[in-house]
């Protein structure tokens, strides 16, 4: 049996039938299409499945598909840019190498648009203390720190 669940996926309202148990995680890759979104750990340890929830960073394996309900749900394929191309988040990532094997990639990226969404200007103990419940076994996360550092530069640059 399943259930309806309507909500704002990255600025546009669905409508799915999900099981009663399913995880966001499941919605959004298995029922929504949108593989963007990891699955590492599946125990909320790796943060590879980040995704915004009204402007909240949640791990999306732990958190029940039908708590998402009337919600605003952001994945890394809803962070595009107007013309279509990559943010300039997802861009720092690339042009400063915050992006190894990639696969904990879209959580980071996630956690980082939480923090500057709050935060324009972290500082770089600020961007290790947002990124504390993601894991990166690649980079040593000089280069994450660096490719976020660069996209809140280049934003308060285009803002000022």
């Amino acid at each position: 049996m399943k259930v309806p669940l309507r909500f704002l996926l990255n600025g546009r309202e669905v409508a799915l039938e999900v099981q009663p148990h399913a995880r966001l995680l499941d919605a959004l890759r298995d029922y929504a299409g949108l593989t963007g979104t990891k699955e590492g750990c599946g125990e909320g340890e790796c943060g590879a499945c980040t995704v915004l929830v009204d402007g909240r960073a949640v791990n999306s394996c732990l958190y029940p598909a039908l708590e998402a309900e009337g919600c605003a749900v952001l994945t890394v394929e809803g962070l595009v840019s107007a013309q279509g191309g990559l943010s300039e988040l997802q861009q720092a990532f690339v042009e400063e190498g915050g992006a190894q094997c990639g696969f904990c990639t879209p959580g980071m990226v996630m956690s980082a648009a939480a923090l500057l969404s709050e935060n324009a200007a972290p500082s770089d103990d600020e961007i290790r203390e947002a990124l504390v419940g993601n894991l990166c076994r690649c980079t040593g996360y000089t280069q994450i720190v660096a490719s976020i550092r660069a996209a809140a530069q280049k934003a308060g640059k285009a803002q000022s």
